[in-house]
């Protein structure tokens, strides 16, 4: 099996300028289109950034200015001040958040994984049927299962608690989809040689398999995260208690009910930046890993 991180550091070592100035007028065109286009993408994110440094007065200017001309903290100071008079503060939601998010990735990630590997490794009966299922719950949007999953939630007793986010959630579907077609390239042989130095199946699982898929692990990982951080379904549906809530949920109820829709823009757009920038730097963090992933998957 090629090392897929050794092809990717090599293709960078050997894009020179040297490369460049030998490329045809067509390998240039394309790159300066490219090098366009990955600039038009960063411009919502430019855009986010500075739109929660606006001030009042600027965030309703048409055309909408993409930088900020005087920049504040305004936005974030209105927005942890809000609920000074309310029952729940706002680092209340943010404390939910990370407890959810924290406990979620690593829940998916466990599930996604230990479904995988059987499925791939394993013939017992209903293998087969049991990974259509899994593919056919892809097909399914999160509003058809809404019912089913309130009324098992209220039937486990865990609503207004942890669990009650966590649970509805645990499964990814597209994790063990992922996780499956990488632990199908794992070469028989390395079991075999682990089984043979008196490996149990544990270890092989957790010692051999999972470090060979570990980019597949941390873009299931990336996914898990946006997944759990951005969920708002837990906190509408099972946590009748508003100190059990979420920040996803608080950012979409932030404006609602007001009697006119400019009052707390500022602090939204505080509010949705700080919901983007964990996501940010998650995938900052793992995308040499999200870029081997690709790479590997085409590489047998």
């Amino acid at each position: 099996m090629v090392n897929s991180k050794a092809v990717y550091l090599y293709a960078r070592r050997t894009f020179s300028l040297r490369t460049l100035r030998r490329a045809d007028p067509f390998l240039i065109v394309l790159l300066l289109f490219l090098t366009l286009l990955a600039v038009i993408m960063l411009l919502p994110i430019i855009y986010l950034f500075n739109h929660a440094l606006k001030p009042f007065h600027e965030l309703f200017l048409f055309p909408p200015n993409l930088i900020a001309r005087n920049p504040t903290l305004q936005n974030f100071v209105e927005l942890f001040t809000i609920s000074e008079d309310a029952y729940i503060p706002v680092s209340r939601y943010v404390f939910n958040s990370i407890i959810v998010t924290m406990l979620a990735t690593g829940g998916m990630i466990t599930t996604s994984a230990l479904c995988a590997y059987p499925l791939s490794k394993h013939k017992f009966p209903g293998r087969t049927v049991l990974f259509s299922v899994i593919v056919v719950s892809l097909l399914f949007v999160a509003e058809v299962l809404t019912i089913p999953r309130y009324v098992v939630v209220s039937n486990l007793g865990i609503m207004n608690s942890y669990w009650g986010h966590l649970l509805p959630i645990v499964s990814l579907p597209v994790g063990v989809f992922l996780l499956k077609q990488f632990v199908d390239q794992v070469p028989a042989e390395i079991m075999d040689a682990a089984k043979i130095d008196g490996a149990s199946e544990f270890g092989i699982f957790a010692r051999v398999v999972l470090p060979i898929v570990s980019p597949a692990l941390a873009t299931v990982g990336i996914l898990a995260f946006q997944l759990a951080w951005n969920n708002v379904e837990t906190s509408s549906l099972f946590m009748q208690d508003e100190a059990m809530k979420t920040l996803a949920f608080y950012m979409t109820s932030l404006t609602s009910n007001l009697s006119n829709s400019v009052a707390r823009q500022g602090a939204a757009a505080a509010g949705g930046l700080i919901l983007f920038v964990p996501q940010l730097v998650v995938f900052l963090i793992f995308q040499h890993k999200v870029i081997a992933t690709m790479a590997h998957s085409g590489i047998k």
